[in-house]
């Protein structure tokens, strides 16, 4: 395969690095800069390494690059420290250093003397730090140089001087890429082009959704720092780095200052832009506070150095969805550089990366979420947040983007609404305030961003009747021959018209790419409930001659009608028949509510009896209107995600992203019943034949009730980490917080005392059997 790769800072770099180490050597990487410091964000990167992440996959990607830089002579694991100044900070460190220990990164939360001791520097104030052994600094310019001249020793060339103006297409896959000096034959071509990503993705016509954004760092005056570790201290958006007898102090706590490709000028750094003293101004301030050395030496030179900044923090990652053979790797920083080079090699060679990538797959926005304005502001967002205690539930930016035709409806009930994939989706309603509900009171964290409506909602759906927006859930209509399905999915979908099946989307070596429902709505008719952006991606690639892919969720719309007096509400206004024989679960129709054409899936995700019942976008006010009415006397109410999230972990279905992605196959995760190995050869089944697992999704029940965890947290054995939390919720029927973690196989049967950290506590649970409401399933099949 003849790989071209445009762009030769860190990131470029260390892909060519990979993929010849794997044999592909027909590499060429092109650069407009000179080499080898290309005057990128590479170029003056201050190279901070930390590898503690919320997210289990950047942490991964940071743990790779530090061992890989530490091997090749391009690091200094002089270690880190994030220091605590407010009593909330020192609570987030500790639930940071809850997320290193799920990862497996060794860290400790450590006194205010030993922050002292571990950076002598540090002045009063400072009530307790993470420190991190295995952290430290990159040498960006280095690691470029050092993994470039592997990359040609092995066959790879880099040119330098390269400006790209074309990549040359022909029949949907690129061919080639065109500077102002010549033209590189391609099979495949790779934007790893930093900041400038946008344009070169607008060459490929694919938008590569980043905002360049100029960040401010400085070096001080000589005050002979000593040898410490790298230091955060994010109560005031900043960080420090030794540079010999200087200090380098990086900050976020300026205003955001996005930049214009157009206005970049030429020449050998155009990514060091002027430096702007009113703007760190309070940054300098709050340094000398923290480190009273400071006060004596002053800013001997800075700049504003421009990086990438995205929507929701994350790289963009993958093939175009719509040129094949254009591939991204974009908004990577120093401290996931060669983890993302490895994935990346993968990727192209292998057909897939060796860990689940959906949380930075290029693909995963929907087209409402690429238009500037939403990219600009949301990536703002981004940028003021960098070192912000954020909660996982906060709301973003760039509201309103995508709402249901409820919306309106949701409005007048009181609705809170949280966002989701653009989608205004509601949490729960005050107009269910008055609603009898147990004590259900929580702990600070765990509290925001909830009310014990929610609680309400999720007992009144168990004892009468709730709707539920169901508009958000991806549809996509899928015409063709079975075979395309059948092929491509664990279970037997080949089953009569009329007959919905859950079913797995599995990659070659049998992750869980994503679980999906498929409807059988005619012999060549499917509608097909995913996952998202992602999964009608992956489906339009392997879909034939003869089939046909189709997004439907923005012209449709849908609700979950779901309680003991579901049939109630639905059957005297269905015009087919309601009754359990006559509709039966895992059964679909198409019918009338009332006068609204719809279709009708027996389907519940909350355990209780009742329908997804979808329609066109047009008919919905009318659809919720005649429902509502009707449902008057049998005490309908509106319920939201917050009661929704309750009530399925309650009967322990799964949220595909959260509780199993493509790192774990079916059987561990608790999705056997959705293999069936008999149903032909599908995509990833001989990859599960024999299978087994060391770790086990297993659900457990606290012993806290004011606690919930809210995901990633580590679960820990008599004294030692052993898994993680994957998601969680208060069950309102059984009366008792529950979460979902992956545990040794040895700890999933039912019985087993395990602990979950939470903050700097650890609260008590027990491994539980599954499901834990109706465990025979009675209520969904009356």
């Amino acid at each position: 395969m003849r790989v071209v790769i445009i762009g030769a800072g860190i990131v470029g770099c260390a892909l060519a690095d990979e993929l010849t180490s794997r044999g592909c050597t027909d590499v060429t990487v092109l650069d407009q800069g000179p080499l080898p410091v290309t005057g990128g964000s590479s170029s003056h990167a201050p190279g901070l390494v930390f590898q503690t992440n919320p997210s289990r996959t950047m942490s991964r990607l940071a743990r790779y690059t530090v061992d890989k830089l530490v091997e090749l002579g391009c690091f200094r694991q002089i270690g880190s420290l994030e220091v605590a100044t407010t009593k909330a900070r020192l609570r987030e460190l500790h639930r940071r250093h809850g997320f290193a220990t799920s990862w497996g990164v060794p860290a400790r939360v450590v006194p205010a003397d030993e922050c002292a001791r571990l950076h002598p520097m540090l002045g009063d104030g400072v009530l307790g730090g993470l420190h991190v052994p295995s952290d430290g600094l990159a040498l960006p310019v280095r690691a470029c140089q050092v993994q470039a001249e592997r990359a040609q020793q092995r066959g790879a060339r880099f040119l330098g001087g390269q400006r790209v103006i074309g990549v040359d297409q022909r029949d949907g896959r690129v061919t080639g890429v065109r500077t102002t000096d010549g033209a590189y034959p391609a099979d495949a071509v790779v934007s790893c082009a930093g900041f400038w990503g946008p344009a070169v993705g607008a060459l490929a016509d694919t938008p590569i959704p980043l905002v360049p954004m100029a960040h401010q760092y400085v070096r001080t005056t000589p005050v002979a720092p000593p040898q410490a570790p790298i230091l955060r201290h994010q109560d005031q958006d900043l960080y420090f780095r030794s540079h010999g007898d200087q200090v380098g102090i990086g900050s976020y706590r300026h205003r955001p200052m996005p930049v214009d490709l157009a206005d970049l000028a030429p020449g050998a750094h155009p990514s060091m832009l002027a430096f702007t003293a009113a703007d760190f101004a309070e940054s300098w301030d709050r340094a000398v506070e923290l480190i009273p050395a400071l006060s004596g030496a002053s800013i001997a030179d800075g700049f504003n150095g421009v990086f990438s900044f995205t929507a929701d923090g994350f790289p963009l990652l993958g093939e175009s969805a719509t040129v094949r053979g254009f591939w991204s790797a974009e908004a990577v920083w120093v401290t996931h550089s060669a983890g993302v080079g490895k994935v990346m090699a993968e990727w192209m060679l292998d057909g897939r990366p060796s860990i689940d990538l959906h949380e930075c797959d290029l693909n995963r926005f929907h087209p409402a979420q690429l238009s500037p304005r939403y990219v600009r502001e949301r990536a703002i967002r981004s940028f003021i947040e960098v070192y912000d205690i954020v909660h996982p539930l906060d709301p973003p930016s760039v509201r309103g983007l995508r709402v249901s035709p409820f919306h309106a409806r949701h409005t007048e009930l009181g609705a809170v609404f949280g966002e989701a994939g653009g989608w205004e989706r509601p949490l729960w309603f005050a107009a269910n305030e008055s609603l009898p509900r147990r004590g259900t009171a929580r702990d600070e964290w765990s509290s925001r961003h909830w009310s014990p409506i929610a609680a309400a909602e999720a007992e009144h759906t168990r004892s009468h009747v709730a709707l539920y927006d169901m508009t958000p859930l991806t549809r996509l209509e899928v015409t063709g021959p079975v075979s395309f399905l059948q092929g491509l999915t664990s279970n037997d979908v080949d089953r009569p018209v009329g007959t919905v099946v859950y079913t797995l989307l599995l990659d070659r070596c049998g992750g869980v790419r994503s679980d999906i429902t498929v409807a059988r709505l005619g012999e060549q008719t499917f509608q097909v409930g995913v996952n998202g952006p992602l999964d009608l991606d992956r489906l339009r690639r392997a879909a034939p001659p003869g089939v046909t892919v189709r997004d439907i969720t923005d012209g449709t719309c849908g609700l979950g009608v779901w309680g003991p007096a579901a049939r109630d509400l639905v059957e005297p206004l269905a015009d087919v028949d309601v009754s359990h024989r006559g509709f039966g679960y895992f059964k679909a129709r198409r019918a009338r509510i009332g006068d609204v054409p719809v279709t009708m899936l027996r389907l519940s995700y909350v355990g209780e009896l009742g329908w997804e019942i979808y329609t066109d976008a047009s008919q919905g006010p009318r659809l919720w209107d005649t429902l509502w009415a009707a449902g008057g006397r049998l005490g309908v109410i509106a319920a939201g995600r917050a009661a929704f999230a309750s009530l399925r972990l309650e009967k322990g279905y799964r949220a595909w992203g959260a509780d199993m992605t493509g790192d774990h196959d079916p059987y561990a995760a608790g999705l056997g019943f959705a293999v069936n190995l008999d149903s032909g050869d599908f995509l990833g089944r001989d990859a599960l034949i024999g299978r087994t697992s060391e770790q086990v999704l297993t659900p457990l029940v606290l012993e806290d009730h004011g606690c919930v965890p809210m995901g990633s947290e580590p679960v820990y054995a008599d004294g030692r980490p052993v898994g993680y939390v994957t998601s969680a919720a208060y069950g309102h029927t059984v009366g008792a917080p529950i979460a979902y973690a992956w545990l040794p196989a040895g700890l999933s049967q039912p019985g087993h005392r395990v602990e979950v950290g939470y903050f700097d506590r650890m609260l008590p649970a027990r491994t539980a059997a599954e499901p834990l409401f109706d465990p025979k399933h009675e209520r969904i099949r009356r």
